[in-house]
């Protein structure tokens, strides 16, 4: 009730006539919390780098955002979402830069903004940035949802994948279509154009970083399976890592994952397999990886839920390591809005793993461990 009467009072300001006829929506999540986290240090630094600090986005992103619909008649609808980044924890958020430091940083001030045409029976088509399909099979499938101590969405972070629950799983100039479910099927696709006119600066696109994502979801009852196939082609920029120089040979680098979950209501269970093929540069600096997980959920206490999940980050390159990652949670929910949470992540490095990687980026080092603790407070609204 309380979200019709501020978007009325939004439309009124704006312009009455304009949204008469259409419903518009005011959402978001403010979330923050406290974290201290440590990891070993390699060579002659002999101590350990340490962070403590409150960070925004841990347990969810927070975010506010403006979503709406206008019938069309015949079962069209038009749509729309305008979402942004905040940081109630700092100066950062919309209209500053965002927060890329901590246990819940962001690449970017927009999360999805976009515009598009729902069907009923035919599906929906928008255009604009939007969440790539992998985004919502990497959520669906992780005992942590995807959040920033997820052991899943470390090392997902640290083999830079794109099928991740994060930044890089929202694209810039993109097309999407979502099938209505048929029966429990969902099928979804989605391109970014890359818009790279090349080195001639001629202005005219030839393809670079454009990416293609397809998807299939089968949810039923306890059941939710997830079938993900992405590419990046033409890849013209090298990609940032903490320890590999990577090399970009403006070729693609191919992705696919599958994933699953099952409800047995006293506990839940999850699995994910993915591979990234990446075709750039030589075996020294392509970040070609495989990345599998498990986790589970347990009801408790009425309000509450236990979170654990473990995760492994494997390098295709010869003679490179292996990253691990542990992550053991508790939520409770003081109402259908309001979650109090606490989280631990243990992430393990091969002295010859490519990139590190660790819930806080301070704090992760080859050849090293690294602990992070956080507790915070989540707010929907």
């Amino acid at each position: 009730m309380q979200k019709k009467v501020i978007a009325l009072a939004v439309a009124g300001l704006v312009s009455g006539a304009a949204f008469a006829q259409t419903n518009v929506t005011i959402y978001g999540v403010v979330d923050a919390g406290y974290v201290v986290s440590s990891g070993e240090r390699a060579g002659a630094n002999t101590k350990n780098a340490n962070y403590t600090g409150i960070d925004s986005g841990i347990w969810s992103g927070s975010r506010i955002g403006f979503k709406g619909e206008e019938g069309l008649g015949n079962g069209l609808k038009a749509i729309f979402t305008l979402e942004y980044y905040i940081s109630p924890d700092e100066n950062t958020g919309v209209g500053a830069a965002p927060q890329t430091t901590g246990a819940g940083g962001s690449g970017s001030v927009s999360r999805q903004t976009f515009v598009g045409l729902n069907h009923n029976k035919l599906g929906t088509v928008a255009l604009g940035r939007q969440y790539a399909p992998g985004y919502f099979m990497a959520v669906r499938n992780d005992a942590f949802g995807g959040n920033a101590v997820s052991a899943l969405a470390t090392l997902n972070g640290a083999g830079r994948n794109s099928i991740v629950p994060g930044t890089r799983a929202r694209l810039d100039n993109s097309i999407s279509y979502t099938s209505p479910n048929w029966s429990g099927f969902t099928v979804a696709g989605i391109y970014s154009a890359g818009e790279n006119g090349g080195s001639t600066l001629n202005g005219i696109s030839q393809g670079n970083d454009s990416t293609y994502g397809a998807a299939l979801n089968y949810a039923n009852g306890p059941l939710n399976i997830d079938l993900q196939y992405q590419t990046r082609q033409g890849v013209s920029t090298a990609i940032a890592t903490s320890s590999v120089a990577h090399v970009s040979t403006q070729d693609s680098i191919n992705e696919w994952a599958i994933g699953g979950s099952y409800d047995f209501k006293v506990v839940k269970l999850y699995a994910t397999y993915q591979d990234q093929n990446d075709n750039n540069g030589t075996s020294t600096t392509e970040l070609s990886n495989k990345v599998w997980s498990l986790g589970a959920t347990m009801p408790v206490f009425g309000n509450g839920k236990i979170h654990a999940g473990y995760s492994r980050l494997s390098w295709d390159s010869k003679n490179s390591g292996n990253s691990d990652s542990w992550s053991l949670g508790y939520s409770h929910a003081l109402s259908k809005r309001t979650t109090l949470y606490t989280a631990y992540n243990y992430t393990d490095n091969d002295r010859d793993a490519r990139v590190a990687a660790g819930a806080v980026g301070n704090t992760q080092t080859l050849g090293g461990s690294n602990n992070t603790f956080v507790a915070g407070v989540n707010h929907a609204f």
